[in-house]
């Protein structure tokens, strides 16, 4: 598959805020520059919170985003989910028993149920992706799983996965690849996004039959 849309030519941006900071930062003209090799980000080294905001500044995607102390679990994310408006995320990242992978995209207090997912999804039994396969494909750590990490999976190998109460909600958040942020952008601009990064968004009903 196709990788992420590169911007031809970007301006140097503005430094990006301590994580303990707590800043609103509007990314509608921030354009950092892209480290890498010809073409954009160099596909070996994992792409960072300004490479991302650097590629949806050249997409016309606008974003806003507050700085926070890390956050781990859908627990510790609860603080800043009454701070910030629109739906929040929690983001699992797994291997069927055939082998394919799969980033899901889930309503922060939705019950996932990975067995009713892959029979819906035609897929083998689930289990979690381990830390260096995550960091391998997606280029980011545990905790800090998000949607926007597709712009590292190049090869294509991920099926994204997105929760269907997701899609009642016009504005979703999500960590800009790291944990000590949170990045509003709007619903449909983030189909755009993961679109653009070659990848076929695939919107899913994620609890079990019974509930």
């Amino acid at each position: 598959m196709a990788p992420c849309l590169q911007p031809n030519q970007l301006q140097p941006g503005h430094p990006e805020p301590p994580a303990s900071s707590k800043t609103m930062v509007d990314h509608n003209t921030h354009t950092p520059t892209l480290a890498g090799h010809e073409g954009g980000q160099n596909p070996h080294k994992p792409a960072t919170r300004a490479d991302l905001f650097a590629r949806l500044n050249a997409l016309s995607i606008a974003t806003k985003t507050v700085d926070h102390p890390p956050v781990y679990t859908v627990a510790e994310s609860e603080a800043v989910e009454l701070e910030i408006p629109g739906g929040h995320t929690k983001n699992l990242f797994l291997k069927d028993s055939k082998g394919a992978l799969f980033l899901v995209v889930a309503e922060s207090h939705t019950p996932v149920d990975l067995k009713a997912m892959s029979k819906r999804l035609a897929a083998g039994r689930f289990s979690f992706g381990k830390p260096e396969l995550m960091m391998q494909v997606l280029g980011v750590t545990p905790g800090s799983v998000t949607a926007f990490a597709v712009m590292n999976d190049t090869l294509g190998r991920v099926k994204v996965v997105i929760d269907e109460l997701l899609m009642r909600h016009d504005v979703i958040n999500a960590h800009p690849l790291d944990n000590a942020a949170t990045t509003s952008i709007a619903r449909e601009d983030l189909f755009q996004f993961i679109s653009a990064c070659g990848h076929t968004p695939h919107i899913a009903a994620l609890v079990s039959e019974e509930a």
